[in-house]
């Protein structure tokens, strides 16, 4: 797994042992990227310079693949001690401390917001139905920005959850993932 572009293009990020953390492939990461960068919805303006929050953080790929791309800041939400420290690694091996901020916390009981954010990624354990929960939970602690962006990966086969207060921008499949992009409001 690499970093796919931006400033730290081709940079390895470790992976926890196991089955615990599923990361986000890197075809699909450049997928969403692309989608983001040349959408009319969104463009580069919707990464550069933006304060991302990546929920259910694992790995960090996403909210580092936002920060190599030219994001200002990174909020990681994780609360498994194995991928906290994997999360740590990664950022420390690419020396973001200084732009990344990590929350070990339960993305569904998120702590109060220190900014708001326009660029949210979750990517929860598939089969669970927790995105929308999520997204209600980060909003009322205020982590998402008005009119923020939020990419929701889910698997597959699952239904999409119902959304409220959120508009459906992009739906793409890609192998055992299904990325659905939204607008808050």
């Amino acid at each position: 797994m690499r970093i796919v572009a931006g400033q730290w293009r081709g940079r390895a990020l470790q992976a926890p042992p196991g089955e615990g953390t599923r990361p986000t492939a890197d075809r699909v990461r450049q997928a969403l990227f692309d989608s983001l960068w040349h959408a009319p919805w969104a463009g580069r303006a919707a990464v550069e310079g933006a304060n991302v929050l990546d929920a259910f953080a694992g790995t960090g790929a996403l909210g580092l693949e936002a920060l190599s791309r030219g994001a200002a800041q990174g909020f990681f939400m994780e609360k498994d001690r194995v991928a906290l420290a994997v999360l740590r690694a990664n950022l420390a091996a690419l020396k973001a401390e200084a732009v990344a901020r990590v929350l070990p916390a339960d993305v569904l009981r998120p702590p109060r917001a220190e900014m708001a954010c326009g660029l949210v990624f979750l990517d929860p354990p598939y089969g669970k139905d927790l995105g929308a929960r999520a997204l209600a939970a980060l909003r009322g602690a205020g982590w998402i920005a008005p009119g923020a962006l939020a990419c929701l990966e889910i698997g597959r086969g699952e239904a999409v959850p119902v959304l409220e207060g959120w508009e459906v921008l992009a739906e793409r499949e890609h192998g055992a993932a299904r990325v659905l992009v939204l607008r808050e409001g």
